[in-house]
């Protein structure tokens, strides 16, 4: 546990190039770049993710330069984690460096507003499954689980309460990608989907997997521990672990 927390400190504060300590056995770039909205729970996303790497014995690095973001970085990384990204956060070239990534067998973890980000990269949008469009506010809600035995979700039983900022989408990604769970718009007030309103779901992309969830506005998310388990079992699934 020492030796894994030690790397995981180290990995939070390098700059530049990143070369991944060879005996851990799963590294991921935490990339939280905001152009548009800034989320006070970034730090708290952070923590959850050193935390979580160093119990798993994981490399991590933490992330607002997007120049990470080329061929020679990228292949250092099992799975690249957009957390709470807004807006236009890559250029053309760190774009083409993603869709390389990802065609190459990486794998993304998408956390709530990385649905909010890159509008204009048809790509991503694709990637992630659907975009942002608007939100109530914060409020409790139940989420039904459609797929129990996917290993980011089997713990969390036939529903799930809790309070959180429950994002509404441009289109419904089902058609797209592998629906695992929905939130209840009978539960809350301001709903835009209608009865069918996924909030977290996954699919095998281009080579590569892809993970989203709606979830995690709160600070109080990531240190709820059904909530960290699924970004946990979430992360070793996109890296096929």
């Amino acid at each position: 546990m020492a030796a894994a927390l030690i790397s995981a400190v180290f990995a939070a504060v390098l700059g530049g190039a990143y070369t991944p300590t060879p005996a851990h056995s799963l590294s991921v770039l935490v990339f939280s770049k905001t152009k548009g909205f800034r989320h006070d729970s970034i730090p708290d996303g952070k923590k959850m993710m050193m935390e979580i790497c160093a119990g798993q014995g994981w490399n991590v690095c933490f992330t607002e330069d997007a120049d990470l973001f080329s061929n020679d970085n990228l292949k250092n990384f099992d799975v690249v984690m957009f957390l709470l990204t807004t807006g236009d956060v890559l250029d053309e070239k760190q774009q083409s460096a993603m869709e390389r990534f990802i065609r190459s067998g990486g794998g993304y973890v998408g956390i709530h507003a990385a649905s909010d980000t890159e509008y204009d990269w048809a790509w991503y949008g694709q990637l992630v499954g659907a975009y942002f469009a608007g939100h109530p506010a914060i409020q409790q809600a139940t989420i039904h689980i459609e797929d129990s035995s996917h290993p980011a979700t089997k713990h969390l039983g036939s529903e799930w309460v809790r309070t959180d900022e429950w994002y509404s989408f441009k289109s419904n990604p089902r058609s797209r990608v592998h629906v695992l769970a929905t939130v209840d718009e009978s539960t809350f007030q301001g709903g835009l989907m209608g009865k069918d309103h996924p909030i977290i779901w996954c699919h095998d992309f281009e080579g590569g997997r892809a993970f989203y969830t709606a979830l995690g506005h709160t600070k109080e998310s990531y240190s709820e521990p059904k909530f960290v388990q699924m970004i946990t079992e979430a992360v070793r699934w996109a890296a096929r672990r």
